[in-house]
């Protein structure tokens, strides 16, 4: 055993001085999250360079407007053509009733729609709309009460944003209520016991826990998104749990063989420790690799990824020690009858042996055809399109957005909407306005673009910044809108606004940034991409002492990743699945998603390899032969591997069922990934490449051999090597 090892040391002290390191793990838990509290969460508002987009953004705040919040209260009939002399006199008391409100600033003249057939009253708010807007909303609920003969509804940012936020809160509710009981039972089923099974899910929650709040503190350094906290919660249950269990099945594992306690803690430390920290630091790498996009979205989730990722590695290797010894044999009980003695059977394992005899009898057939299978499932992606989900993608089930349905066929300049921006010099004013006028005239007969009279040009008080909103009658991210985009951008600009002299423009909103985004995601992929694989080997090669068992690494996470963009791909881009998932398809895998889920599944995937090269490796320290050590390590850490990923499947899998389209995309991802990988490639594919490569499995060049397995040996190996190299 490597007692000189930091792990062992680590684990040693926890062990002998338990009530300490439990106080004092407490204690940073408790104090991280304070920290947290105190600081507040700074949130971002700066989405990085992106292109076009980025720089219209730039433009329009140099011309520091005001930007209040508009609502729109919209009266339509039930049934039939509206009755404009009702629908007027409604218009009338809402302006009145809104202008009593205190948060009102200006509630503008009603606008009939070019069809007639609706009236809005649009409503500017004062500062701090989002606080303000209840009583607005309160308001046109008495109005609609009053006036039951029309419906009477309120549409905006704001409203929106509450019902959404309302329906999130609910999501997540659901998902925290369902991902724990989920797993708990797993971890039931693999422990047999209460106490074991809480004892990974409460250092995982406390580990979380510690993550946000020190996640809130970073945020002063790097701005925090509204999701880093799910984020934290999907990633921190994940590994919170899977090193918990790595590390309490190997400690059960040698008590059984005799050994004391803490002996038994130092083996798993020596080992499942051991793996745990080169698994960590596998995922950290993979979410560092997230900066490299200059992302404001990708910063916050590294962020928060590496915080929570640290804090369960350390978690595992202190208190998870200490509890282990202070426990003793208690972390056996409660016992579950039927399930204790599942576990707890000592029989010889068949299912496992059974599922590897293809591989270690015929492993090149057995690559191959599990190879082509993975790169056929793999194959969707090569036609992946990429958008940003739209208003039109949300839920539909609640009242705000069937409203702003009927709002955006009514008034087509209330949705989607491209955002002009132009900065020129003062003296030129009247001929931007004279180019932008020329460009509505031109936008007028194309039936790209929607003109209903609601949108005036803004000009700064400088008179440099002009602002001007060019409306499509499509969704955000149809092919109409982007056309319409494009139209813009290389000929209506340039023949019009383009002329002026000393002028810059951009056009921007949330079609050019949709499209902008997706090119930035595409050009920054293989950037990340290469810096994953690049750290990822050499980690590989330094833990285990071998270029070749690197490259197969980084081969099986490549063929897992492909993967999982095959089936998000097929299933999101497509129809067939949508009764299944509860969605509407848009066509499109969400922007951002190939490049947060490539990093996520390559960290999350080198979990189960580390682990079971691992143990293949002990075996070969100890001068068994590749092929037979191949079959004990699989099948010797099978267990402990599916119990690992049935709790990240379910976890992910509760996410699959949020409302929002990137959060399905997301669970289902992540979902298929970890199953792939943890029964076609650690069962098929990595057997049959180990046994195929046989000694050449442990090739390294000298300068890097150092206690390498020696090959071939078909006796044991010395005793002090095998007591020194332990690394799974």
């Amino acid at each position: 055993m490597a007692r000189g090892q930091l792990t062992v040391r680590m684990a040693r002290w926890s062990a002998t001085h338990p009530w300490r390191a439990i106080a004092m793990w407490v204690a940073v838990v408790v104090a991280c999250f304070a920290l947290g509290s105190v600081t507040g969460t700074k949130e971002s508002t700066n989405e990085g360079d992106i292109g076009e987009v980025t720089r219209a953004d730039n433009i329009v705040k140099s011309g520091n407007f005001e930007d209040p919040d508009i609502e729109s209260v919209l009266i339509t009939p039930h049934s039939g053509a509206l009755d404009q002399a009702e629908a007027n006199k409604v218009a009338g008391v809402v302006t009145e009733r809104m202008r009593a409100l205190g948060g009102v600033a200006e509630v503008a003249k009603p606008i009939l729609s070019p069809k007639k057939d609706a009236l809005i009253v649009r409503v500017t708010m004062k500062d701090g709309g989002r606080e303000r807007v209840q009583p607005l909303l309160d308001t046109t609920a008495k109005v609609q009460q009053d006036y039951p003969g029309l419906r009477i509804e309120e549409v905006g940012e704001q409203s929106i944003e509450k019902a959404l936020n309302e329906t999130l809160g609910k999501d997540f509710q659901r998902a925290e209520m369902f991902s724990l009981p989920v797993t708990l039972a797993i971890l039931l089923i693999a422990f047999g016991a209460l106490i074991a099974a809480a004892v990974p899910l409460v250092l995982a929650l406390s580990a979380v826990a510690a993550a946000i709040g020190l996640s809130a503190a970073a945020s002063q350094l790097i701005p925090a998104v509204d999701a880093v906290n799910s984020v934290i919660l999907l990633i921190g249950m994940a590994v919170g749990v899977d090193y918990s269990l790595f590390y309490l099945r190997r400690e059960r594992e040698e008590r059984a063989k005799g050994r004391g306690h803490v002996d038994a803690v130092e083996i798993a430390a020596a080992t499942s420790g051991h793996a745990v920290v080169v698994s960590g630091i596998a995922v950290i790498i993979s979410m560092a690799g997230l900066f490299l996009a200059r992302d404001a979205v990708f910063s916050s989730f590294a962020v928060g990824s590496i915080l929570v990722v640290a804090v369960a590695v350390v978690g595992s290797l202190t208190v998870l020690p200490a509890l282990l010894a202070k426990l003793g044999r208690w972390v056996d009980r409660p016992r579950i009858p039927l399930l204790w003695r599942l576990t707890a059977n000592k029989s010889k394992p068949r299912f496992w042996p059974a599922m590897l005899k293809p591989a270690l009898k015929h492993p090149v057939a057995t690559l191959l055809v599990s190879v082509t299978a993975l790169l056929a499932v793999a194959s969707p992606a090569l036609g992946m399109t990429l958008k940003f989900p739209g208003t039109e993608d949300l839920p539909r089930d609640t009242a705000v957005m069937k409203a702003y349905d009927r709002l955006t066929a009514a008034f087509p300049s209330t949705g989607t909407s491209h955002e002009i921006a132009v900065r020129a010099p003062a003296d030129q004013q009247a001929a931007v306005q004279a180019a932008l006028a020329d460009l509505v005239k031109r936008t007028q007969s194309d039936n790209l673009f929607a003109q209903d009279g609601l949108e005036e040009p803004k000009v700064s008080k400088d008179g440099r910044v002009t602002v001007l909103e060019v409306a499509t009658p499509f969704e955000g991210g149809s092919q109409q809108a982007r056309d319409s985009l494009t139209k813009l951008r290389n000929e209506l600009m340039p023949q019009t606004v383009g002329k002026v002299p000393g002028v810059e423009y951009a056009v921007g909103g949330f079609v050019a940034a949709d499209v902008d985004y997706a090119a930035h995601t595409r050009a920054k992929l293989p950037l990340v991409i290469g810096f994953v694989l690049l750290l990822t080997m050499i980690v590989m090669m330094v833990t285990f002492r071998s270029v070749v068992v690197a490259v197969t690494a980084i081969g099986l996470n490549l063929l897992s990743a492909g993967a999982a963009y095959g089936v998000v791909t097929a299933v999101f881009q497509n129809t067939w699945a949508e009764g299944l998932l509860d969605f509407r398809s848009n066509g499109a895998v969400v922007s951002w998603l190939p490049l947060f889920l490539f990093v996520v599944l390559f960290g999350l995937s080198m979990d189960y390899h580390v682990f079971v090269v691992s143990r293949i490796r002990e075996a070969v320290l100890r001068g068994v032969p590749t092929k037979q050590a191949v079959a004990e390590g699989i099948t010797g850490s099978a267990g402990v591997v599916t119990s690992a990923a049935a709790v990240m499947i379910g976890v992910f899998a509760v996410f699959a069922t949020l409302s929002t389209l990137d959060m399905k995309q997301l669970g289902v991802g992540l979902a298929v990934a970890i199953l792939i990988d943890a029964t076609i490639i650690r069962a098929v594919v990595l057997p049959s490449a180990m046994t195929l490569l046989g000694d050449a499995n442990w090739w390294a060049p000298k300068w890097l051999r150092g206690k390498t397995p020696k090959h071939a040996a078909p006796t044991a190996a010395p005793e002090d090597e095998r007591e020194l190299t332990p690394v799974g």
